[in-house]
């Protein structure tokens, strides 16, 4: 082996020891069970069972374990889904709402940030360059995914060519809480530019903040 591929060797578990809370020794001399080796037991249990064995608050905790270390992030983890109801509102929330809440600061907002990227680019690679027919369940997904969870409408143009492939998805528009505006000259002019056949206009409806939302779906 070179000593560039040794330079590259990925490092084991212990890696992570170094980020556990530490915790003051009871009477007994022993650490509280409930917090000895947190990090690693949660991160184990992830690694074993994936998202469905943690509950919102764990997954949380996963995320803000790097922004934020050496310190019992659970109550943290708490205030974010009391301040936003869910996982997933948490991490689509914006960054001035996400601000306010004690504890949370840019490498907070940064981790967050990075999940919500992710799972907007995986959700989008589902669908495209592929015939929204056989992947309508992927786009809807994504269209969840991407804005199920604003704050304000959105207004999305989905580009669609002869064989009914996604060739472009385009954010046409953004409003306010009730509210986006629509120049169907730009969408039309957009559409023959990208010489598309069809399309599929998208905008969500957020009925209060990090509240229910709905979306609503047309095609042309």
């Amino acid at each position: 082996m070179s000593d560039d591929s040794r330079a590259f060797k990925e490092m084991s578990l212990p890696l992570f020891d170094s980020d556990e809370v530490p915790v003051s020794a009871n009477a007994s001399g022993k650490q509280p069970s409930y917090i000895r080796d947190h990090r690693k037991r949660l991160r184990d249990r992830f690694i074993s069972g994936g998202a469905d064995a943690l509950p919102d608050y764990e997954m949380l905790e996963l995320v803000l374990f790097r922004a934020i270390p050496r310190r019992d992030v659970k109550p943290l983890a708490h205030a974010l889904l009391e301040q936003f109801g869910s996982f997933n509102a948490v991490i689509s929330a914006p960054s001035d709402q996400l601000c306010t809440v004690p504890g949370v600061g840019e490498a907070v907002i940064c981790e967050l940030k990075v999940v919500e990227a992710a799972a907007h680019r995986l959700a989008r690679s589902r669908v495209a360059r592929r015939p929204i027919v056989s992947s309508w369940d992927a786009l809807l997904e994504y269209c969840h995914t991407a804005m199920a969870h604003r704050d304000i409408e959105q207004f999305r143009v989905f580009y669609l060519d002869r064989r009914n492939t996604l060739i472009a998805d385009e954010e046409q528009a953004r409003g306010t809480v009730d509210h986006v505006p629509v120049y169907p000259r730009e969408v039309v002019k957009r559409a023959l530019h990208l010489n598309a056949s069809a399309l599929i206009l998208v905008h969500n409806h957020p009925t209060r903040p990090f509240g229910s939302h709905s979306i609503t779906y047309n095609t042309a």
